[in-house]
């Protein structure tokens, strides 16, 4: 891997017009690419509103196979544009099987591989389980032309053992392409609490793994269709940490773009310091492997 990495995060505001989305990704992927970005980090689901707020069967139209219509879509953007590009889509799989899958391209349009989200959140208003089936690729890193990227996706970011077992598989650099917000009965102080979680949560996935991590968020009110709440008003706040956990960049609650450069090299210095892998007691761990102990 090159010593340092430019990497672009797109945080964007989405419209019900997947057109419109999909023109608005373009020209911030493009814009990122201008101001030296190799490598690109979209939002969850970004083609589309976040359908999850409510269980409806005629929103499984949104999904499409893969390789499909979209990945052709982003696959010329990538070659074009000479970067590796992270994305976020609704695979449809076989009739009746879904998935919240991540495609990476590489810097000529190919498909350098695909993550299909592994832990499935199903809470009001991010009612996810009705819609994806659990992935079962693993939690395996994508070989890309700027290294081996362990592309997770939103609710696993609240799991160790997914950062971990990226870790030990060679991933470089943690990515989690995000949509979360807030609920709008929440009081000022639970939303510092929520926000604060979240970005505790995943910068000590850095400190622990020794990698730098990219979060990209969403942004904007999306309604409930249902009105059975008020919608959720995702936070934004996509950021970029290094490999001890330091911000390096961070967006705020509107839509914008961000491209920082990632000293790659700084990890192995960081692992040298804070010998967390070496020190690892892996023959007291088997219990990791039980739901709970008695």
């Amino acid at each position: 891997m090159a010593r340092t990495l430019k990497t672009g995060i797109v945080q964007q505001a989405n419209t019900p017009d997947l057109r419109e989305n999909l023109m608005n990704l373009a020209h911030n992927i493009e814009a990122c690419a201008a101001h030296g970005a190799e490598l690109v980090v979209l939002q969850e689901l970004h083609n589309t509103l976040y359908f999850c707020q409510t269980e409806d069967t005629r929103l499984f139209d949104l999904a499409e196979p893969i390789p499909g219509p979209s990945t052709g879509f982003f696959a010329e953007l990538a070659r074009s544009l000479g970067i590796v590009l992270v994305t976020s889509l609704f695979e449809k799989r076989a009739p009746g099987l879904y998935h919240n899958t991540a495609v990476v391209f590489d810097k000529d349009g190919s498909i350098a591989g695909k993550y299909r989200k592994m832990h499935i959140p199903d809470d009001p208003a991010y009612y996810e389980k009705f819609y994806f089936t659990p992935g079962d690729l693993g939690f395996e890193p994508i070989q890309t032309s700027v290294g081996r990227l362990g592309v997770l996706v939103c609710w696993d970011q609240w799991y160790p053992e997914a950062a971990r077992l990226m870790t030990l598989k060679g991933a470089e650099i943690l990515i989690y392409p995000t949509a979360i917000g807030w609920e709008s009965t929440d009081t000022d102080d639970e939303k510092a609490r929520q926000l604060g979680a979240w970005m505790i949560a995943q910068r000590a996935h850095a400190v622990s793994n020794g990698l730098p991590v990219v979060s990209v968020n969403r942004v904007g009110h999306e309604p409930d269709p249902s009105r059975q709440t008020n919608g959720i008003l995702f936070w934004g706040n996509s950021f970029v940490a290094g490999a001890q956990g330091e911000l390096l960049a961070q967006c705020g609650t509107q839509p914008e773009n961000i491209v920082v450069e990632i000293d790659m090299e700084r990890a192995e210095n960081v692992r040298r310091w804070w010998p967390f892998l070496r020190d690892r007691r892996i023959d007291a761990y088997d219990g990791l492997t039980k739901r709970f102990i008695d």
